[in-house]
């Protein structure tokens, strides 16, 4: 069933979800709206989809509403959406604070309507392929770094990077959070601008996570550390590697690397494969996946508990940061 559509927000995500829209048939576009009056006439030429004069308007003419503003604006955007009894996909973070959040959730039950959170690393080709081999990780390594962009500093780093990992290792990591440990600098904005966060939880596994957007270089990986192996997410280039350890048989691979275990054990080689990555457009995915959810009556993939989680625990290492610059000050 095709589903009518409306986008808030034109501006550089924006304009990424109109095209993914405009190029999906599960949707069809009514509009969009934007309070910026050159961003606004500009995308009403380039694209030529009608342009609306209010979020009102748009979200009475949609039966999907498509948030992609200012993390500052998201929970006016979807509260409003919400008490239309309208479906709403809206871009992560959920909110800016978890007491939107909580009311959020609260207006979704009542209008019984769906959402989903747009963790799009979710449908990162190389975490997909990665997936079924993830397998009760102990230990996991996460990097995201960036260059300084005046986009997105309106949050901090955590907010910005570091939840998309956040949304990732909790998705992995079937266990509550025991404990978090956060350390964090302001460098050239109001908020902190690199960050590193140790999360422990309950069944044991640890996540380091770092996240800065004052890089000289861009990075995004991940490794996932289990028993005799290891999967390497590379979340920029979308590949996968999974390292394992196996017992060398009879006619071992004359180009392995063999490791010498010691007397009365098994010689182990070094294991490595590259599964296939399947190219898809992850924007226009999770969006596709979406309107499944709807159609099916299904829960979305990235639900609006799985943003709120995040959140909360993005919350509780920006806490241990603040608590250690006032220590220091």
């Amino acid at each position: 069933m095709v589903r009518k559509i409306g986008v808030l927000g034109a501006g550089h995500l924006g304009k990424i979800h109109i095209k993914c829209i405009l190029a999906s048939e599960d949707f069809d576009l009514v509009g969009f709206y934007d309070p910026d009056e050159d961003t606004a006439s500009a995308v009403e030429k380039s694209f030529g989809v009608r342009r609306f004069h209010s979020e009102d308007s748009l979200i009475e003419a949609s039966e999907i509403v498509d948030i992609v503003t200012p993390t500052v604006s998201h929970f006016n955007c979807a509260s409003k959406a919400l008490r239309h009894s309208r479906h709403v996909f809206i871009e992560k973070p959920l909110t800016t604070t978890l007491e939107e959040a909580s009311r959020l959730i609260s207006l979704a039950e009542e209008a019984s309507v769906k959402v989903q959170v747009g963790h799009v690393e979710r449908f990162n080709p190389a975490f997909i392929a990665a997936s079924k081999y993830l397998k009760n990780p102990l230990f996991i390594e996460a990097h995201r770094l960036g260059q300084f962009n005046p986009r997105g500093t309106d949050v901090p780093v955590i907010l910005d990077l570091m939840i998309h990992d956040i949304d990732i290792i909790l998705n992995v990591v079937k266990s509550g959070v025991k404990k978090i440990s956060a350390s964090g600098v302001a460098v050239v904005s109001e908020t902190p601008d690199i960050a590193n966060a140790r999360i422990e939880f309950n069944n044991g596994c640890v996540a380091n996570l770092t996240a800065s957007r004052i890089s000289m270089k861009v990075m995004r990986k991940t490794r996932f550390f289990q028993h005799e192996g290891y999967i390497a997410v590379d979340f920029l280039k979308k590949e996968t590697q999974i390292i394992r350890m196996k017992d060398v048989g009879a006619s071992p691979d004359p180009f392995a690397m063999v490791i010498d275990m010691g007397p009365e054990k098994n010689q182990k080689q070094i294991w490595v494969e590259k599964p296939e990555i399947k190219p898809i457009n992850a924007i226009k995915t999770e969006l596709e996946t979406f309107s499944d959810s709807i159609n099916n009556n299904t829960e979305p993939l990235v639900n609006i508990m799985d943003g709120y989680a995040s959140l909360e625990v993005a919350y509780r290492i920006m806490d241990k940061i603040n608590d250690n610059i006032q220590m220091l000050t």
